[in-house]
C-alpha cells in the first residue's frame, strides 16, 4: 500500500506528463574537440552522443568559455581555496568578495553591494527582508518568480501593474501609499525592456523606491548601466550567471540598505558564502566585459541578423530587440514537438511552458550570444521555418502576443 506522499507524487507527475508540463533534467557534456576554437565558434554541447548548437543559453557575451576567465577561476582557487568554508558573518567574507563589491559599485554608482550565491536567493532575500505586512508594493505583471515568492513570504500587499504600462503603474502609485515599485530591466521570457527612466521619474514623484531586477540587462544593455545607474535606481539586483558567464549575484543600493540586509537577511546570515574563487572570477568577468565592448557590438549584430532572417522566412517573433527572442506557439505539447524537431536537426532551443509563462503562451525561447557564428544563425532560422511549416503549428502574431498579461 502506497503512502499518502507517494500517491500524491505519482498523481501530480502523471498530470504534468499528460499536459506536456513535466520537467526533467538532461545530462549534457562537452566535447573538447567542438570547443578547440571556443572564442570563434558557436556554443555547442553533446547530448546522448550527438552535438547540438546551443540557442538556449543566457551566456550572452560568451564569457563562460573565455580562456582568460578560466585562468582567473584557477588562480582564485589556488589563492583562496575552492570554497569559502563558512557564512559571511563568520569567516566566509574575504578580500575577494570585497573587491567584487567595490567594482560593482564603481560601475553603477551605488554606495554598497551584498553578494549572494544566485539571483533567485538575492531577490527572495531582498523582498522578504525589506518588506513586511505594513508595506504596499507595486510590481510589473511579468516580474520573475523569485520576486513573487519573496514578496509572498514578506506579507506585503502586492499590486501588479500591466506589463510595461506607465499609465497602469501611475494609477497604482497615485492610489496607494507605496513603498516600492519593482520591475526588470530585460524581461526573461518576452525579452523586452522596461522604461526605466520614466518609471524612475514616477517613483521620484511619488516618493517611492524603484527596485530593478537587472539579471538579463547587466553588462549587455547601454543606457543606465554605468556610474549613473544609482541616480535612477534605488536598488539594483545583478546576476553573474547571464552576461558574465559565471555564478552568483549582488544586491546594490545605499550603505544603509546593505547594512540592514547584513543584519536581517536570513539567506545571507545562514548560508555559506559565495566561494572567493567565484568572486574573483566574477570580478575578472566584469572587468573583461568592460574592456571588450566589441562583444556587446557582436551580440547586437547577431540579434539583427537573426531578426532579419526570420522576417525573410516569415517566422513571426515577439518583437524583442534583445538577445531573448521568443516565438509564441501557445499549446505546450505542440511547443515540445517543435523543440524536438529542431533538436533532430541539431538545434537546441528552450521550450517554455506554464507556469513559467501564462497558459496558452507556451513558446520557444531562442537566445543569441556574441559567440554564435553567422552560418549557425542562418541554419537555425532555416530549420525553424521548415519545422514550423511541416508541423503546421498555428502561430500567434506579434500583435496578439503583445497582449499577453498575467
Amino acid at each position: 500500500m502506497s503512502s499518502l506522499l507517494e500517491t500524491k507524487i505519482a498523481a501530480r507527475q502523471h498530470a504534468l506528463r499528460e499536459q506536456g508540463l513535466l520537467r526533467q533534467r538532461k545530462v549534457l557534456s562537452v566535447d573538447h574537440a567542438l570547443n578547440t576554437n571556443a572564442s570563434t565558434s558557436s556554443p555547442r554541447f553533446v547530448f546522448e552522443g550527438r552535438a547540438y548548437v546551443n540557442f538556449s543559453s543566457n551566456d550572452y557575451l560568451g564569457l563562460s568559455r573565455v580562456p582568460q576567465l578560466a585562468e582567473a577561476l584557477h588562480l582564485g582557487a589556488q589563492t583562496y581555496g575552492v570554497g569559502s568554508g563558512a557564512s559571511p558573518l563568520v569567516t566566509g567574507y574575504s578580500d575577494a568578495h570585497l573587491a567584487l563589491e567595490r567594482e560593482l559599485c564603481a560601475l553603477t554608482g551605488h554606495e554598497a553591494a551584498l553578494l549572494f550565491c544566485s539571483g533567485f536567493s538575492a531577490n527572495t532575500a531582498l523582498m522578504k527582508t525589506l518588506f513586511d505586512q505594513h508595506d504596499i508594493v507595486v510590481a510589473d505583471k511579468l516580474v520573475h518568480a523569485s520576486i513573487i515568492d519573496g514578496l509572498q513570504d514578506s506579507g506585503a500587499q502586492l499590486k501588479r501593474f500591466l506589463h510595461n504600462s506607465l499609465e497602469s503603474a501611475e494609477r497604482l502609485l497615485a492610489r496607494n501609499q507605496t513603498s516600492a515599485l519593482i520591475t526588470e530591466s530585460v524581461f526573461s521570457m518576452d525579452g523586452d525592456c522596461a522604461p526605466i527612466a520614466q518609471l524612475s521619474a514616477l517613483c521620484r514623484q511619488h516618493h517611492t523606491w524603484l527596485v530593478v531586477d537587472d539579471a538579463h540587462g547587466f553588462a549587455v544593455l547601454d543606457g543606465y548601466h554605468n556610474a549613473e545607474a544609482a541616480k535612477l535606481i534605488d536598488v539594483q539586483v545583478v546576476t553573474f550567471g547571464k552576461a558574465l558567464g559565471c555564478q552568483g549575484a549582488a544586491v546594490l543600493g545605499s550603505q544603509a540598505l546593505i547594512d540592514f540586509l547584513v543584519s536581517n537577511a536570513r539567506e545571507y546570515i545562514y548560508s555559506t558564502a559565495l566561494s572567493p574563487a567565484n568572486a574573483a572570477l566574477a570580478l575578472a568577468a566584469t572587468q573583461y566585459s568592460t574592456a571588450h565592448p566589441e562583444l556587446q557590438q557582436q551580440l547586437l549584430e547577431n540579434i539583427k541578423l537573426f531578426k532579419r532572417l526570420c522576417r525573410e522566412a516569415n517566422v513571426p517573433l515577439l518583437g524583442s530587440d534583445t538577445a531573448i527572442q521568443p516565438l509564441i506557439i501557445g499549446d505546450a505539447l505542440q511547443t515540445l514537438q517543435v523543440a524536438e524537431e529542431l533538436r533532430a536537426a541539431g538545434i537546441w532551443v528552450g521550450a517554455i511552458r506554464p507556469p513559467t509563462v501564462p497558459v496558452s503562451s507556451a513558446r520557444l525561447r531562442i537566445t543569441l550570444t556574441a559567440a554564435h557564428a553567422a552560418e549557425d544563425i542562418a541554419t537555425c532560422v532555416a530549420q525553424l521555418a521548415q519545422v514550423l511549416s511541416r508541423v503546421g503549428v498555428p502561430l500567434v502574431t506579434e500583435r496578439k502576443a503583445a497582449d499577453y498579461n498575467r
